[in-house]
């Protein structure tokens, strides 16, 4: 299977070789950095170390997916707007934008974003249509409830079947909204209405999901779910998010949003030499 994502007119043969993309987070309230890179000038310290490092994409988020203060769309966009402007001025790197906001999504596009990362599924009505009319990648990513909405005791039959079923009903979506198929990525979604053990069946099942046809994203690092079923603090999960980095391309997971992006790239160099030979 020929697998192909276009990221702002550079189109990546995603056979063999997944891209390494970076987090940004510019927030005071990150589960993982815990607002480390909440100024600008330190996001874009991060951002060289990134890059340097060798990431393929860098994806800038303003508010966190976990319940928290409220973050008004006036404030999301003063967060990721500015930064996604200096960065795009800075590196030649393709930039995501981490929002689930069509209004944040448009206002990325014009500052040079080429990618919308929605964890909310489109929820949003104008998200698509957004994308399609600036030539932007989307992200359709499972959900259960909704971005910030506390989800304890997720129920589901068959959790592989439910997510396979929801992310192929949102890649419909984006063709219809005029996006090319070879700018609609998926991502199961891990940790995101999902508990521990469900969050592992869908690593482990990631071949499920990209029989899709789509590149895969896997947003595993430093999760909960490693923590939980690994017995783990935040700052002990290096090696366990590396191990799912290495589990998920194994699978057919084609994108890796990482925090370690050193580490997650020498994975993906040995699996794409693998893979190819």
């Amino acid at each position: 299977m020929v697998v192909e994502l276009d990221l702002g007119g550079r189109v990546h043969d995603l056979r063999y070789r997944a891209l390494v993309m970076g987090i940004l987070n510019r927030t005071p309230d990150s589960f993982f950095d815990r607002g480390a890179t909440y100024e600008l000038d330190a996001l874009l310290r991060r951002a060289e170390q990134l890059v340097d490092a060798g990431a393929d994409v860098l994806d800038v988020g303003g508010v966190k997916a976990g319940p928290g203060p409220e973050v008004t769309e006036e404030e999301e966009i003063e967060r990721v707007v500015p930064a996604i402007a200096a960065l795009h001025e800075r590196f030649d790197v393709p930039i995501s934008v981490d929002t689930w906001r069509a209004s944040v999504a448009r206002l990325a596009y014009a500052a040079g974003a080429v990618m919308g990362n929605d964890i909310s599924g489109f929820a949003d009505p104008d998200y698509l249509p957004a994308a399609a009319a600036s030539g932007a990648a989307v992200v359709a990513t499972h959900i259960r409830l909704a971005p910030r909405v506390p989800d304890p005791e997720p129920f589901y039959e068959d959790v592989v079947g439910t997510v396979r079923a929801f992310l192929a009903d949102r890649v419909e979506q984006a063709a219809r909204a005029g996006i090319p198929r070879n700018r609609i990525v998926v991502d199961a979604g891990l940790d995101l209405g999902k508990n521990a053990e469900q969050s592992l069946t869908l690593l482990r099942s990631s071949g499920a999901l990209a029989e899709l046809g789509q590149p895969l994203l896997l947003s595993a690092s430093n999760k909960t779910f490693l923590g939980r079923v690994l017995g783990l603090e935040i700052h002990e999960r290096r090696e366990a998010s590396l191990a799912a980095v290495a589990l998920g391309i194994s699978r057919g997971c084609r994108i890796v949003r990482v925090h370690d992006v050193e580490g997650s790239r020498r994975v993906r160099d040995v699996l794409a030499g693998v893979l190819s030979a």
